[in-house]
């Protein structure tokens, strides 16, 4: 087994272990805020967190196909993956630079924002998300599995779910993934250094305490560092094999970072934002409660 390979499966591996459990943690405290009141922000969140849990549930599948045990992704199946790890990888960039938008507005047009602060107008900017990002995968679904049988891209690739394109192949393909990349990545990351960029700058001149201030330059230079180090070299390779017309030999260990965003975004993104931090007291609080009521229960019966 080559060395990247190992090196991928402890990634995703971690990932899942991490991810999954932090996740599932940060979807529950915004649930459960939503509940008490509902903002856009909230609303991208949960999207945020959904689309993380559907991407780190599927890597089992990538692990097993990787790991060699005997066992090679059926072709339907190779597609349905590549459409929802993708999707997912590309609908996670969308709501970050949603999240950036929504601060972005809040901070600069405070007062401007608070007429369309709606959550049904949150929830149609989601589903518009969802719908871009679903056309792009069915696109390349289309092309996986329809056509000329020598272009279909699981042809010669049976063994490794898409990873050794032909000339023919990579031609149908290099342009599509230039333009994901345009459209799905470069586009948002533009927007959402914008966003944050404009934040800060009103931030520091306004008469926010300190500690306040350096809460929200944290929170964005974590968010704009996990999204260039996490999709950066991905979409980077893109480009170059486009220029190129080739799969270039890093693109793989550039698809490895991606996965690390689905357990760094909880951990960095969401643990750093006051939303969160008053979430987590609040389920804190919650269950607390709950011991004590049972810790109550259960000597009310001990006397009795």
């Amino acid at each position: 087994m080559e060395v990247w390979t190992v090196i991928s499966l402890v990634v995703y591996g971690v990932t899942i272990i991490l991810g999954l459990p932090s996740n599932a943690l940060a979807f529950y405290v915004f649930y459960c805020r939503a509940k008490a009141h509902l903002t856009p922000n909230l609303i991208y969140m949960i999207n945020l967190c959904l689309s993380d849990l559907v991407f780190i549930l599927f890597l089992p599948l990538k692990m097993l196909d990787m790991g060699k045990v005997g066992w090679t992704m059926p072709e339907f199946l190779c597609a349905l993956y590549n459409l929802i790890h993708f999707g997912t990888i590309y609908a996670s960039i969308c709501f970050l630079t949603a999240v950036s938008v929504g601060r972005f507005l809040g901070t600069v047009y405070p007062i401007q924002y608070q007429v369309y602060k709606k959550p049904c107008y949150s929830f149609l900017v989601s589903l518009g998300i969802w719908c871009l990002v679903g056309l792009h995968g069915m696109l390349i679904f289309v092309l996986e599995t329809t056509g000329d049988i020598s272009l279909r891209l699981f042809a010669g690739n049976g063994s490794s779910c898409y990873s050794n394109l032909t000339e023919a192949q990579l031609a149908l393909m290099a342009p599509v993934r230039l333009e994901l990349s345009v459209v799905l990545f470069f586009l948002p990351l533009a927007i959402t250094l914008f966003c944050y960029t404009a934040c800060i700058r009103v931030l520091v001149g306004s008469h926010l305490h300190v500690r306040k201030k350096h809460r929200a330059v944290r929170v964005a230079a974590a968010t704009l560092s996990v999204f260039v180090l996490c999709f950066g070299p991905y979409n980077i390779s893109h480009i170059v094999g486009f220029i190129k017309m080739q799969n270039v030999w890093w693109r793989s260990i550039a698809l490895i970072l991606t996965a690390c965003n689905a357990f760094l975004d909880p951990l960095v993104f969401y643990f750093l934002s006051t939303a969160m931090d008053d979430g987590l007291a609040q389920v804190w609080g919650s269950l607390t409660d709950k011991c004590r009521s049972i810790q109550l229960k259960i000597a009310s019966v001990h006397r009795k």
